[in-house]
């Protein structure tokens, strides 16, 4: 028993004093595992591209002119109406009509009195063609040829006196068709059938030539650089845009305000409507502009920053100062250069100094997640 505990001990002492002496080298140490990507991205440079310089303006809508239609005649009852709110119209179209029995007896009364004004000049001037023939003969007293002439010219004034009765009689049997006095969309309608209407009264508003402007306020310090023509893209409230230009500048600053007013004219196919309240861009210069995707670009603690890919694929968060917004692109200001390799998106989903697996077109199921568009 004791030989066998003896001869253990020595075998123990052998292993301990091989250990000692032969350490393991850095060569027999197991391979060290690389890092795992953590997202497959694609990758995107800054490109450098013209770009327009606008201004920023809010604004109201409104009808570029309105067209107030009203009776033209009083006394009349309204007959029918033709056209109700939001219908096209033509010029000239008829709109409503008023009750023209009693303008048409008035008619037929002044004609009856141009044919027995017209009887009583025929009259006339056969009593002064007479008088004329005789005057040299002295056939006829000089007072009575005279009387006869002086008939004659009285005559011919009654005639033109009715005749300007007859035409006034005929433009109220017109003013009893109310019509349209432009191409245009009915905007109000106040005519209402049956009721009595005077001279003067409002019934119909249209919006002339369906054309809608915007009227935006613009701080007088950007007052030189605008002018008609420019163009301007509104955004409406309902999300869709509409694109139009200036019209007119005006030529003062309102005094309270210290803003100067400008008038867009938008296209009459246009989505807008009058009494809308829009958002609106200006384009009135262009200037360069280093921009990437707007997907690039992550904010985080009220700071703009993007994800730069080293030549390892490991991943460097970057401040950067960003400017205009044009599209979905974002302009840089600072941070970045033209030839800066940055994660085109996904970036919220990364940390600095993470590794990434760079790809064409990343695969929510492939290696790792996938996030991002394939920027060229």
């Amino acid at each position: 028993m004791q030989n066998l505990s003896l001869m253990l001990f020595r075998w123990l002492a052998a292993l301990l004093l091989s250990v000692a002496c032969n350490p393991l080298t850095a060569a027999d140490a197991p391979a060290t595992t690389p890092p795992k990507a953590a997202l497959a991205v694609t990758v995107a440079t800054p490109s450098e591209e013209e770009w327009p310089v606008s201004i920023t303006a809010n604004g109201s809508l409104a009808a570029w002119h309105e067209a107030v239609i009203a009776a033209e005649i009083g006394g009349l009852r309204v007959a029918s109406i033709k056209a109700e709110l939001g219908d096209q119209v033509k010029r000239g179209q008829e709109l409503a009509t008023l009750a023209k029995d009693s303008v048409e007896a008035d008619v037929a009364r002044a004609q009856a009195g141009v044919a027995q004004a017209e009887a009583s000049l025929a009259e006339a001037r056969l009593n002064a063609d007479r008088a004329r023939r005789l005057k040299t003969s002295g056939a006829l007293p000089a007072q009575q040829i005279d009387q006869y002439l002086a008939a004659e010219a009285t005559a011919k004034a009654n005639l033109t006196a009715q005749q300007a009765v007859l035409q006034g009689e005929r433009i109220r049997l017109r003013q009893t068709s109310i019509v349209a006095v432009d191409d245009g969309v009915v905007s109000s309608r106040t005519a209402t059938l049956g009721a009595v209407v005077q001279a003067g009264t409002e019934l119909f508003r249209l919006v002339r030539q369906n054309r809608i402007e915007w009227k935006a306020d613009i701080p007088a310090r950007d007052a030189d650089q605008l002018q008609p023509g420019q163009k301007a893209r509104l955004t409406l409230p309902t999300g869709k845009q509409a694109d139009g230009e200036i019209r007119l500048v005006s030529p003062v600053i309102d005094p309270k305000t210290r803003n100067i007013s400008v008038y867009v004219s938008l296209p009459p196919d246009s989505p807008a409507r009058a009494g809308m309240f829009a958002q609106g861009e200006i384009l009135t210069n262009s200037a360069k502009a280093l921009s990437v995707p707007q997907s690039a670009v992550v904010l985080r603690d009220g700071n703009s920053y993007v994800f730069v890919v080293g030549a390892d694929n490991r991943i460097a968060q970057r401040l950067v100062q960003v400017g205009r917004h044009h599209q979905d692109q974002v302009e840089i200001l600072d941070g970045v250069s033209a030839q800066t390799r940055i994660v085109a998106s996904g970036g919220a989903f990364l940390n600095d100094g993470d590794t990434v697996k760079v790809v064409d077109h990343p695969s929510p199921c492939g290696e790792g997640r996938g996030w991002g568009n394939n920027t060229p």
